[in-house]
């Protein structure tokens, strides 16, 4: 791997936006820096804000509503299940519990994550950088491991043949190495292109870095007591120099050691207290949470701002619907399809096909269970087991796991059914009480 002195870095004539170069460089001057040198060049390649901050991935996360964004939404998916789906002939579908994709998506991808961590870092990766990578490892065709690839260490060209030649800056071999476009895994979040997708850090690097710049703001605020500098007051026309900073030294030395201060010549100091609320401070951060949740499409109740009512309605199941549908269900398909394309063969993709498992995130309580259930079982969409199988009870088979319908609680396939004019309709008269012989008369 080879290194640049910080000269030749500076001789390529770029500049870290919106830091002075003083403060850019100064920490390493004197230093050799190699292009694995991630905190030098994640400075440096930040993305341009006009608060004159640094803005970048860890920055951004540093900001509390980036941080609850980006955790609610990658743990959210990341802990349901992923299935891999056979199509049946009649439309119907299974899983696919014989395919090899069926465990490494759903349990274990490689030898060092479990489901819930791969999905979590690709999660990631896609809402700060706008891509996500894995590197897919076969085996006579067969894809054995699926590993996951940092996106900063990650970088593509397109070759004269239109191939994509892909090059990962590998960790723990310290060496770049060519992954071929068979084995490169790439899902793009929103995209201009077609192609690769737009950093939601590096796009929003304004409104990041305004957040970041509010809570530095709030944080000198309140390490100065939430005041600001005093008034000393004189009656003299003009103090020299010396004067005034012998004043200076005395208010800062009584401020910060405690004691009684002592002001000769009739002066008189005046506390200036500043309000973070009066200086619209807070409403800034706040203000700030709102539009960090713009940029990852979270609503702001979802990460603790309740300042405000929301508009999804009132209920917890309404809430959960608009956010399954608005936030997550996009990332779900967008994934879905990115499995299909990169990871199922062509024969695979006509029969196979992956989705996530969002019915447990609409589990309502006992009561709405108990309803649902109910209404799915007598009009024949559920059998009894399916209804078991829901809630983590064993089968019971038999009867259990046939279709019934409400007017008798008879297998579906007997409905109209009349042999020797005892089946359906008269086990109906039966139950019903009604009788076909006449009324005696009287």
């Amino acid at each position: 791997m080879r290194s640049k002195n910080l000269l030749d870095v500076l001789a390529l004539g770029a500049a870290p936006s919106g830091r002075s170069l003083k403060a850019a460089v100064g920490e390493w001057i004197g230093k050799t820096i190699s292009l694995t040198d991630g905190d030098f060049w994640s400075a440096w390649l930040a993305g341009s804000n006009w608060s004159g901050q640094t803005v970048n991935t860890r920055t951004a996360l540093q900001v509390s509503a980036a941080w609850a964004c980006v955790r609610l939404i990658a743990e959210t998916l990341s802990t349901l299940p992923m299935g891999l789906y056979r199509t049946r002939p009649d439309g119907s579908k299974e899983p696919a519990s014989s395919h090899h994709l069926y465990t490494l998506l759903r349990s274990q991808p490689n030898a060092d994550m479990s489901a819930v961590d791969f999905w979590q870092a690709m999660l990631s990766s896609l809402l700060l950088w706008g891509n996500a990578y894995a590197e897919k490892r076969l085996s006579g065709g067969i894809i054995t491991s699926i590993d996951f690839l940092n996106p900063e260490r990650i970088s593509c060209r397109r070759l004269k043949t239109g191939a994509r030649e892909w090059k990962y800056d590998d960790p723990i071999t310290g060496r770049v190495r060519v992954i071929a476009e068979t084995a490169m895994w790439h899902i793009p979040a929103f995209t201009l292109d077609g192609q690769m997708g737009v950093s939601p850090i590096r796009m929003g690097a304004n409104v990041f870095g305004g957040a970041i710049a509010a809570d530095k703001a709030s944080a000198h605020t309140f390490t100065g007591g939430m005041k600001s500098s005093g008034l000393v007051t004189t009656g003299a026309s003009v103090l020299k120099p010396d004067q005034r900073e012998d004043i200076r030294q005395h208010v800062k030395k009584v401020s910060d050691t405690g004691g009684v201060m002592v002001l000769e010549m009739g002066m008189g100091f005046q506390q200036l207290n500043m309000n973070p609320q009066d200086a619209e401070l807070l409403a800034t951060r706040g203000f700030n949470v709102e539009e960090v949740c713009r940029w990852f499409r979270v609503p702001p109740f979802m990460v603790g701002h309740s300042e405000k009512s929301t508009s999804w309605g009132t209920g917890i199941e309404q809430q959960m619907i608009g956010f399954i549908t608005f936030v997550l269900r996009p990332w779900c398909v967008r994934i879905e399809q990115s499995i299909r394309r990169n990871l199922l063969s062509p024969v695979e993709r006509l029969t196979h096909s992956a989705e996530w498992s969002l019915e447990g995130l609409l589990r309502g309580d006992s009561a709405a269970r108990a309803a649902f259930y109910s209404q799915m079982v007598q009009n024949g969409v559920m059998t009894r087991d399916d209804a078991r199988r829901l809630e983590n009870l064993p089968l019971m088979g038999g009867n259990a796991n046939v279709l019934t319908v409400q007017s008798n609680l008879l297998p579906i396939d007997a409905l109209g059914v009349n042999a020797g004019g005892a089946a359906a309709q008269d086990a109906l008269r039966n139950w019903l009480g009604i009788n076909d012989e006449k009324d005696p008369k009287p």
